[in-house]
């Protein structure tokens, strides 16, 4: 059974040198490290690594759930991944959190749990604000990306919606919704 550590910083001006000891401290036999964004799994080759790395019966630990993933959906693709191939899971700050209990399991699940509740709340906060700032005349949503004027001018000209399309440098279906919505 091998100990096998992950440690992650978002940039290049932070420092792994924390997570490094913490995890040497843990007894990790092997550890992967990185400085790149966390907000998705892609591009993380040390992670990656790390994934290949351990076998049935190895334990992946991080220092915080936060190192590993910052999405449900990334965090709960890793962990039932691991857990297909029989490999524990240990977070040492939150120390509650370690999948080869079973208050481990539990614990991971409410606070996979309590971060989807957090997340909502969050979407309906800045939905709220977004409607206030509409109704105050603050918000005006995303600008257009594409010139709706020109393409009705190109059309009455007898230009067909492939040859707008590349002559504005849109996608031709984007053509086709205008002219939809403008019929």
């Amino acid at each position: 059974m091998a100990v096998v550590g992950y440690g992650r910083v978002s940039s290049v001006g932070q420092s792994l040198e924390v997570q490094l000891e913490q995890l040497a401290a843990a007894g990790c036999d092997e550890i992967f490290a990185e400085k790149r964004s966390g907000t998705t799994t892609a591009g993380r080759e040390k992670l990656e690594e790390a994934l290949r790395f351990v076998r049935k019966g190895d334990v992946l630990v991080v220092t915080r759930l936060d190192r590993l993933a910052r999405s449900l959906t990334d965090l709960s693709r890793i962990i039932d991944d691991l857990t297909a191939r029989q490999v524990g899971f240990r977070c040492l700050q939150q120390d509650s959190v370690d999948t080869t209990k079973p208050e481990g399991r539990l614990m991971l699940g409410m606070l996979a749990c309590f971060a989807a509740f957090e997340t909502d709340l969050r979407k309906e906060r800045q939905r709220e604000g977004i409607d206030k700032a509409k109704e105050a005349g603050r918000y005006r949503g995303r600008p257009p990306t594409i010139d709706g004027a020109r393409i009705e001018q190109l059309r009455r000209e007898g230009v067909g919606p492939s040859a707008i399309a590349k002559q504005l440098g849109i996608g031709r279906a984007s053509v086709y919704r205008h002219l939809d919505a403008v019929e």
